[in-house]
């Protein structure tokens, strides 16, 4: 089956990324807005159990940082994906550096770029035409990450929570 590990935002910037994704994004349907801390990666039952106990120990290991998104940023030349940036703080840094080492799958296709996307699969044209208003906004919005979830993937492509591991409240 296929994992993945996410961290949702706050209601505020989840409507915020809704408000596009319902138009620019057909994996709308799929999956909330989110922050992927760990790529999709394959495992099996006894794998699973051996991943769990260590997300388990991760987030004991974690304390909650803060989420901000200032501004729209992309992907682009790669992909036309349109996204909100994410401040790149040492704390989510490290959280995401921390989910690719002991028991975890160490795969990580790309470097780690926090964001939320918000507009994907968009031709030239909307591409431009959407990144050139939108880069114009400013975006102030700001929460506190407290939990990451683990995710999996059922055969129609959606993902739906596995299970909510909670940082350490120290």
């Amino acid at each position: 089956m296929k994992y993945g590990v996410a961290i949702f935002p706050s209601k505020e910037i989840q409507d915020e990324a809704n408000s596009y994704r319902m138009r620019y994004d057909p994996h709308y349907a799929l999956i909330p807005p989110h922050l992927t801390v760990k790529e999709p990666f394959e495992a099996d039952d006894d794998e699973l159990k051996t991943i769990v106990e260590e997300l388990k120990k991760v987030a004991n290991e974690t304390k909650a940082f803060p989420l901000r998104v200032l501004k729209v940023s992309s992907f682009f030349p790669v992909t036309n994906t349109i996204y909100l940036k994410v401040d790149p703080v040492n704390e989510l840094l490290a959280l995401n550096e921390r989910l690719h080492h002991g028991a975890l799958p160490k795969k990580q296709t790309f470097a780690f770029v926090p964001h939320i996307t918000i507009a994907q699969e968009l031709s030239d044209d909307e591409f431009s035409d959407v990144f050139g208003s939108l880069k114009l906004q400013e975006f102030n919005m700001e929460s506190t990450v407290d939990r990451f979830q683990l995710m999996y993937q059922l055969e129609n492509g959606a993902w739906t929570v596995y299970d909510t591991f909670t940082f350490n409240k120290e």
